[in-house]
């Protein structure tokens, strides 16, 4: 294509029918058939065809950036004054304007170009400002008729010295009225918004880039004309889309660069967080340019549904104008986001790649052009342009300088001026004897013959002296620029930089030199069934660490409040939660929220509500937690009425079951699961009571059981607190007094620690002995807890309480305490 004989334009179809009548022999002729040749005419017609596709409608001009139907679309909508700053007009207006006086090609093509200006998504610099639904990634506009259109502030860039003879104008396709052949383009348009388009033989694809870099590029490479490659990229580092997203990998961007043709990969920027309380998610903010998020569902339910895609549990287009692209993909338990990430990269669109292929029409020539080669020809045409602006204003000056004095010469002397021209027969004669009396042009003399008498005035003169003296400086001014390269390279760089100053934004495409994807491909798609912890805390916070080895004992010095219960199970494991019902509810480790290793001080405050795991009736509440393994020596059960049960490890396959039947007003109050068979079950009540025996002395019952009498209560007594004591370790007792009429969390009481081997063991079934006395305004405790002696407290807010040391009265009456107590834990 490169040999195609150069055309200022295409050829129109009036001259085309002259062509053809010239040729075609009259009515009344005799009949002549002329043998052709196919093949000359087919190859002739097809190189006339594809010069015309070429030229006149796929490729962009490389100066405007502009394909002619883009150029007369904003051409018309300048002649009809469609401005940033008045109304809409509808769009079925505007592509009948242009059709008519320039483009003669179908309405839908014209319309089509017309939306492409005003997509935010296809455009980095929209040229259109429109008013209705002009479609979306996935989704067509609506028709012309019912959409309206006006020019983008960054059009008037475009069309800006139009009237100042900046460019050439050539006629239309009927020869009647007279375009534009390219525009003034005040910066450049070709590598701001990029195009693509599909010629015969050949095509173009140019990325959008950052408007900011680009004129930066551009008045480096003014000022610096042997620039290298590597110099422009310092200010062009790589292609800045519309919608975001990462570009991956930067070769492709620099071979295209280089040579005009290359390839980079963009992908989605997503970010791994929780949908909900039970499930991870990946939330989608950008999409690669020009992909739409139903397309990227559509390809994942396409891989869901062929066994490509594991571990997606929904997707969910939760886009819209506040928050913008949300795109939602919910992870299934037991799989690594990471992983199932990078699978979407590899079988969804969420990566995809953009082949660069710079060809534009370069004196009516395609060429493929570096990112050099691109600013060279915008800078020599921006500077070409602004040489006829200063050109057509100096002479535009000259002329109104050339009047001004004319009308200075006819007000010194006006009186004669007026009598000259009243003693004259007519208009010419009286031009013509100004013209020898006061030795005039003959436009100075028209000027004056048509001036208004109001003009005559004393006022008049002094501004028309003014009017000199600023035409003289513009003059000056103008004439430097004309006469120092210098000058005009300076003018040239500032306006640019005007233009990246009020149209400018900043970059929002990221750069990345490679996709990290060794460090995803090593993560396996399932999550491992590994050993860890799952942990409950006194605010009823559930989280599973990845601690494999038992937490720490030097204290218990959780990050946030008291851990009551700490299960060791594995990532695919199950645990039970065991309520003040008597019931046991399953719950799957995998589904609770994981927290990083903790070196023996885990953090529960990324942990997620245990209600949003257990649905619990009213005045149901979670007590602990407890393994489903059968080789442990059961559960043991208290109860408020003085209750015990150990439960054998029976359990059933449902997700919820009964421990213990209650009689009517009875709960649990505590659940300890046994490790040896041997440990003291303990018993506290709010008459301060406290009874300790052997968990041998309670043989294991079946579910249905209701347990056998633990501690013989006293009248209107209850029981607070029921646990178990290990004797291999140091155990304490916690007993916290106040008045039963206080308001919760008002009355603080007293609190008191002692050793648990100041409490000498009875035998199941007795009253026990006192732990605590109480004082004046006590009635009872309002909470009590045996465990080991590397506890700590928590508010109900869950802050953390250091317990008070202990002391050896197990009779005392303890010391205030420091603040209202919301549970106590012994890790």
């Amino acid at each position: 294509m490169g040999g195609l004989e150069h055309r200022s334009h295409e050829e129109s179809p009036a001259s085309m029918a002259r062509r053809t009548a010239a040729a075609s022999p009259p009515p009344d002729a005799p009949e002549r058939i002329v043998d052709i040749d196919v093949a000359d005419e087919m190859r002739n017609a097809f190189l006339e065809y594809s010069y015309s596709v070429i030229h006149a409608r796929a490729l962009p001009d490389a100066r405007d950036g502009l394909k002619p139907v883009h150029r007369r679309i904003l051409y018309s909508m300048s002649e009809m004054g469609l401005r940033p700053e008045r109304g809409h007009v509808k769009s079925s207006r505007v592509v009948g304007e242009v059709m008519g006086k320039y483009h003669p090609h179908g309405d839908t093509a014209i319309y089509d170009a017309l939306v492409r200006l005003a997509q935010p998504f296809s455009m980095r610099l929209p040229l259109v400002d429109g008013h209705g639904n002009f479609g979306s990634l996935d989704d067509g506009p609506a028709a012309s008729r019912y959409t309206e259109a006006r020019m983008a502030p960054a059009a008037l860039l475009m069309v800006t010295g139009l009237d100042e003879d900046t460019v050439p104008f050539v006629p239309n396709y009927d020869d009647q009225l007279l375009q534009p052949e390219v525009l003034p383009s005040a910066y450049p348009n070709l590598l701001v918004n990029g195009t693509t388009g599909i010629a015969v033989g050949m095509a173009t694809n140019m990325p959008p880039h950052n408007l900011v870099e680009v004129i930066g590029a551009a008045r480096h490479l003014l000022t610096h004309p042997d620039a290298s490659l590597d110099d422009l990229m310092k200010f062009v580092p790589g292609p800045d889309l519309p919608g975001g997203g990462r570009i991956v990998g930067l070769d492709g961007i620099r071979d295209a660069y280089l040579t005009g043709r290359g390839s980079f990969r963009t992908r989605a920027t997503t970010r791994i967080d929780k949908v909900s309380p039970r499930r991870q998610g990946i939330i989608v903010t950008e999409l690669p340019y020009l992909v739409g998020p139903e397309k990227v569902i559509e390809k994942i339910k396409d891989a869901v549904q062929s066994k490509k895609l594991q571990g997606i549990a929904d997707v969910k287009d939760l886009t819209d104008r506040e928050s913008g692209m949300q795109l939602v993909i919910e992870i299934k338990n037991g799989f690594n986001p990471e992983a199932v990430l990078d699978k979407l990269y590899k079988l969804t669109p969420m990566e995809d790649s953009f082949s660069i292929n710079n060809v534009a029409l370069v004196e009516g020539q395609p060429r493929t052009m570096g990112l050099k080669e691109l600013l060279t020809v915008y800078v020599d045409f921006r500077r070409d342009v602004v040489r006829r602006r200063t050109e057509y204003r100096l002479a535009k000056r000259r002329e109104r300088l050339h009047l001004v004095e004319g009308l200075l010469i006819a007000i010194v002397d006006i009186d004669e001026v007026i009598q000259v021209i009243r003693t004259s027969d007519d208009a010419n004669i009286a031009r013509e004897r100004l013209r020898e009396v006061f030795d005039l042009s003959e436009p100075q003399a028209t000027y004056i013959l048509d001036l208004q008498l109001r003009r005559l005035t004393k006022f008049s003169r002094i501004e028309l002296e003014k009017e000199q003296s600023d035409l003289l400086e513009q003059i000056t001014a103008l004439e430097e620029i004309l006469g120092d390269d210098k000058v005009l390279t300076r003018l040239i760089s500032t306006e640019l930089a005007d233009v990246a100053k009020r149209h400018g934004d900043p970059r929002r495409t990221v750069l990345l030199e490679s996709a990290g994807q060794a460090a995803a491909a090593s993560t396996p798609l399932e999550v491992a069934d590994d050993p860890c912890w799952v942990l409950l805390s006194s605010t009823g916070l559930l989280a599973r660490t990845s601690d494999a080895e038992p937490l720490s004992t030097d204290g218990g010095r959780a990050k946030h409040d008291a851990i009551v219960a700490a299960v060791r199970t594995t990532a695919r494991g199950e645990v039970a939660v065991v309520t003040s019902a008597g019931r046991m509810v399953r719950l799957g480790a995998l589904e609770l929220p994981g927290l990083p290793p903790s070196n023996g001080a885990p953090n529960l405050s990324g942990g997620a509500p245990l209600a949003a795991y257990v649905d619990l009736p009213g005045g149901e509440t979670p007590l602990t937690l407890m393994s489903l393994s059968t080789d442990s020596p059961g559960l043991a059960l208290g109860t408020a009425h003085g209750v015990v049960k150990r439960v054998s490890t029976d359990y059933p396959k449902g997700s919820s079951w009964e421990a213990i039947s209650l009689k009517d007003g009875d709960r649990v109050v505590g659940a300890v699961e046994l490790s040896t068979g041997e440990e003291e079950l303990v018993f506290v009540t709010d008459h301060a009571s406290l009874l300790h025996f052997s968990a041998g002395d309670v043989r294991p019952q079946g579910r249905s059981g209701g347990g056998i009498a633990g501690i013989r209560l006293t009248d209107g007594a209850q029981v607070i607190f029921f646990g178990a004591a290990n004797l291999n370790f140091d155990n304490i007792v916690v007993t916290v007094s106040g008045s039963s009429d206080a308001l919760p969390g008002t009355d603080t009481g007293a609190w008191k620690v002692t050793s648990f081997d100041e409490y000498p063991s009875k035998g199941r079934a007795t009253a026990g002995m006192r732990a605590h006395r109480f004082l004046k305004g006590e009635d009872g405790l309002l909470l009590a807890w045996v465990g080991r002696a590397n506890a700590r407290a928590s508010q109900p807010n869950g802050v953390p309480v250091n317990l008070p040391e202990a002391d050896g009265r197990r009779d005392g009456s303890g010391t205030p305490a420091a603040a209202v107590i919301g549970g106590i834990g012994s890790l």
